[in-house]
């Protein structure tokens, strides 16, 4: 009799043990979960970087150095001061423009620091910051061009920008072939060279590409009102806007931002 409780004592054991196990999520999978409620603000802190995407061709905003071939810039400068403030370093991941947007959503980065403009369409898809600065949209043609003299005179014509940037959109959105290119200089030589008509693109870039090729062939026949420049990051990730909005605004009060501003685009345009 003892023998047959001991028997049922240990198949019931063994079963218990087997259900148990069987529930029990293996060690991956929690691995898994923890990550995925872990917002990205604490990844950023516990690895010790944020981790910046820019494009790094693009003048004044975030290029290199021609002598020291330094990355650097007004949002790669920024991009710094907001690391510091959340305690972290700053490391600085280089794409093309086409692959930033989504670069964020698919968290390979924290942040995009590249002079993105704010639409309406793109703060469905990410998290913007607050402005900090504000610039306007110029339409540059060659300084031969008469035909062109408003956006509204786009239609039919050719112009150059980057994919999926806003330019491009204005650019469609007045009737323009749009031509795909990575670069601003690249644009401008396009243009010199008469095989597109006009491009849209930032004021401060263009005064930036103008005060070292002062002798370019290129004019400025349009410009658009003020517009927000902001900084995305992934949708649903408000903690990380909202303690990079706290750096922004600490940048501000202190000054630092206007000097910044100031050494990059020749004057202070953090305000409206």
């Amino acid at each position: 009799m003892k023998k047959t409780i001991n028997m049922f004592l240990s198949a019931a054991m063994a079963l218990s043990l087997a259900a148990c196990s069987g529930n029990s999520p293996a060690p991956e999978e929690t691995a898994e979960t923890d990550t995925a409620e872990t917002s990205v603000l604490d990844q950023v802190k516990e690895r010790g970087y944020l981790i910046i995407g820019t494009e790094g061709v693009w003048s004044p905003w975030t290029y290199h150095d021609e002598n020291t071939d330094v990355l650097t810039g007004f949002d790669v400068e920024v991009g710094k001061e907001i690391a510091a403030a959340l305690g972290v370093e700053a490391r600085f991941e280089e794409t093309d423009w086409g692959s930033l947007l989504s670069g964020v959503s698919a968290g390979r980065f924290d942040i995009i620091c590249n002079g993105v403009g704010y639409t309406e369409d793109r703060a469905e898809q990410y998290e913007f910051s607050d402005p900090y600065v504000y610039t306007r949209k110029v339409l540059i043609v060659s300084s031969e061009n008469d035909s062109i003299h408003s956006f509204e005179d786009l239609a039919g014509k050719t112009t150059a920008n980057s994919p999926n940037s806003t330019y491009a959109t204005v650019a469609e959105e007045y009737g323009a072939n749009v031509e795909y290119i990575d670069t601003f200089g690249e644009t401008i030589t396009l243009l010199e060279q008469g095989r597109i008509d006009a491009t849209i693109n930032s004021e401060v870039s263009y005064l930036d590409y103008m005060s070292q090729h002062p002798e370019a062939k290129i004019k400025i026949v349009a410009e658009s009102e003020g517009e927000a420049v902001c900084y995305p990051v992934k949708k649903g990730e408000t903690e990380l806007c909202e303690a990079v909005n706290k750096a922004l605004a600490d940048l501000r009060s202190s000054g630092r931002l206007a000097e910044l501003s100031e050494q990059f685009f020749g004057g202070d345009i953090t305000n409206k």
